[in-house]
């Protein structure tokens, strides 16, 4: 098997690496067909989430997967305008059967910060899907992928990691329904607007929280995900004054330094 998986996760690579090595989803047609042309392979898709981003790839033969997958790994830092050896120092390849144990153990829930998150089995198959529609997956990659996602929903059926719904934004509002006796009656402040948050804030509708406000650093995207939810959008600075209605905060964001101080709680 010519299979090859290569890429940085929460585990190997710090937020900031992460974040500057993440496509953005208007990016991964553009960065499918570059990948194809620059690392000379003919199958690939991209998976990137804010844990992580990944490449699979199908090796021609003749090639040491090893030097296909570090030729790989120097593309994507040159696509994202990072030195080749930062890059490097945070990223690991898998080959042939440990690079198809990789990627089942990411479709599980597996290999997630939160063991077994569900979040991550959609992402990896809309990342299939838009290679698939990219013209990157050919006849191995389009075996592999469906199988790949057979065994994942087996583990979830099977095992007991599929019975509790769990990933870090479930895991901070079912601490929340167990403080609180109604959500309901509750208002939230909500940090971020990234997928986090965006989850929390779904988890929380769901629950029939009464109001949520939504405070990151940009207004636009606060907005986007605030008309989504029927929340209000605040900037940073406005996170004082919100503080003292809100009876739920959770904070998902790139900061390295506390966005609330002492002072402020």
């Amino acid at each position: 098997m010519n299979l090859i998986a290569l890429g940085i996760n929460h585990n190997s690579a710090a937020v900031e690496v992460r974040e500057r090595v993440a496509f953005a989803p208007e990016q991964v047609s553009e960065a499918l067909a570059d990948a194809c042309e620059a690392g000379r392979v003919e199958e690939v898709v991209i998976l990137s989430t804010c844990n992580r981003t990944e490449l699979y790839a199908i090796v021609p033969e003749g090639v040491k997967p090893a030097d296909k997958a570090l030729q790989l790994t120097d593309w994507m830092a040159s696509y994202h305008h990072l030195s080749a050896e930062e890059l490097r120092r945070s990223a690991y390849h898998f080959e042939a059967e440990e690079a198809l144990q990789h990627i089942v153990q990411v479709a599980s829930g597996l290999d997630s910060m939160v063991l077994g998150e569900p979040q991550i089995f959609g992402q990896l198959k809309s990342a299939y899907a838009v290679a698939n529609e990219a013209g990157t997956v050919g006849s191995e990659l389009g075996r592999l992928f469906p199988r790949v996602f057979a065994i994942a929903k087996r583990v979830r059926t099977d095992t007991a990691i599929g019975e509790n719904p769990v990933s870090v934004a479930y895991a901070a509002v079912d601490l929340a329904r167990h403080i609180f006796a109604d959500l309901r009656d509750c208002n939230a402040l909500l940090v971020g607007a990234g997928e986090t948050i965006e989850l929390v804030a779904r988890h929380l509708v769901e629950a029939g929280v009464s109001s949520i406000v939504i405070a990151n650093r940009t207004l636009g995207r606060a907005r986007e995900l605030a008309q989504k939810f029927g929340a209000e959008a605040v900037l940073l600075a406005e996170i004082p004054r919100e503080l003292l209605e809100a009876d739920i905060v959770i904070t998902s964001t790139a900061s390295q330094l506390p966005i609330l101080g002492k002072g402020a709680v």
